[in-house]
């Protein structure tokens, strides 16, 4: 397992903006785990710096993946008290990108099950954001661009 200080030393890097060094870096943290919780994290930020939308999807899909095996105790380094709180962001960012794909039913199934999660969200600025997220979705979806965040 790594440390997960490398491995949020490398998903800050990967936000500031220089994706084809961010996913050379994630990519390599990809290859030298295999525990869940480091898989989730690593491939939630991946997603974040590809080029293609299909590639996105894709390492979204595999964060949701790894995610299925995580234990809450698993992302208590990293500031999350319980499992159960990351999993809206990952519903958010699938429906995203299903939404972005033309895949709406995907999408709607995607934004439904981030909603039902928001209970487990910290009522803190994260909370918020991905409560913002999920109305933005929900409003590309309904086709209210007003409301679109």
């Amino acid at each position: 397992m790594l440390e997960w200080d490398e491995v949020l030393e490398v998903v800050g890097f990967a936000q500031t903006g220089d994706r084809e060094s961010a996913r050379s870096r994630l990519t390599g943290l990809w290859e030298r785990t295999d525990h869940p919780a480091q898989r989730c994290v690593i491939a939630h930020f991946l997603a974040d710096v590809q080029d293609s939308i299909d590639s996105e999807v894709a390492w979204d899909e595999a964060s949701w993946t790894a995610f299925q095996d995580v234990r809450d105790a698993d992302l208590e380094p990293i500031g999350v008290p319980g499992a159960a709180g990351f999993a809206p962001s990952l519903h958010l960012n699938l429906a995203d990108g299903y939404l972005r794909q033309g895949r709406h039913d995907d999408a709607r199934r995607e934004l439904a099950l981030g909603r039902a999660g928001v209970a487990a969200l910290a009522d803190d600025g994260y909370g918020a954001m991905i409560l913002r997220g999920l109305d933005g979705i929900e409003a590309r979806l309904d086709g209210r661009p007003d409301l679109e965040s």
